[in-house]
């Protein structure tokens, strides 16, 4: 069956609701979609593009321009030049969905929501299907904060550390979807560590179990129990909630004292 946004004899159909660039941008999804274009692969020509559509030249160079912004085509000029698929990058897709929760006001509950649940069959899906380099890797994280911290430069660099920590393992899954939304709660949990000084006071407790569940986690995947993995990252989530809670409750305090 066609998309919705498509009419019976080929033509685009277009959502009145939106401007003619995002009708024409909306379109031109589905067109890639429908074909089954892959990164790399060119788009019609501006000419054919006004015919397909039935739109002014300035109104299909706007919506090339939105979704060049989404990331979606990039345009080269020159001989074999035009405007060519282009795979958007975690990066982009996270910072362009970042967008939509900065007004949100996030909290440490919402974040741990999610965690509890995604993180744990996360690592009990990459239970001994980690390769040595990335189990090195994780040591080598784990390495720069194996020693409390003794100021708050240094209490903050530990906490972006451990969620890198996490981080490092949402790339190793072979799903996609799971591996972006825990990247992308990760980074939003960093941004919030940081901008509302959640590291600070330094938390010995925090440190100390972290630092455990994240060594004994090590030793689970490389040993390949998938149910200790679980078990330990469930653990390592529920007691790690309460006390960031902790520390966002004191930055709030700080922030109405202030």
């Amino acid at each position: 069956m066609p998309p919705a946004s498509i009419r019976s004899d080929g033509k685009a159909a277009l959502d009145p609701k939106l401007s003619r660039p995002a009708q024409v941008a909306e379109a031109i999804k589905d067109y890639i979609v429908r074909e089954r274009l892959q990164p790399g692969d060119r788009l019609p020509s501006e000419p054919e593009l006004i015919e397909r559509f039935a739109m002014a030249k300035g109104t299909i160079r706007e919506a090339l321009r939105l979704l060049d912004a989404q990331g979606l085509v990039k345009s080269r000029t020159g001989p074999g030049g035009g405007t060519f698929v282009h795979e958007v990058s975690p990066e982009r897709a996270a910072a362009l969905l970042a967008n939509y929760f900065y007004f949100k006001d996030l909290t440490i509950s919402d974040i741990y929501q999610l965690r509890r649940v995604l993180e744990p069959e996360l690592v009990a899906s990459l239970a001994g299907k980690l390769p040595p380099r990335v189990i090195d890797r994780l040591r080598a994280i784990v390495a720069t904060y194996s020693a409390p911290a003794e100021t708050d430069e240094e209490e903050r660099d530990q906490h972006i550390a451990t969620l890198r920590f996490h981080k490092l393992l949402a790339e190793q899954s072979s799903n996609p979807l799971l591996s972006f939304l825990i990247g992308f709660m990760l980074t939003i949990l960093t941004d919030i560590t940081v901008y509302r000084r959640l590291y600070t006071p330094i938390n010995r407790d925090l440190w100390k179990r972290g630092l455990d569940f994240h060594l004994r986690l090590i030793e689970a995947l490389e040993a390949g129990d998938s149910g200790a993995a679980r078990a330990i990252m469930t653990a390592h989530m529920q007691t790690a909630q309460p006390l960031m809670e902790g520390q966002e409750a004191y930055s709030l305090k700080r922030f109405i004292n202030d």
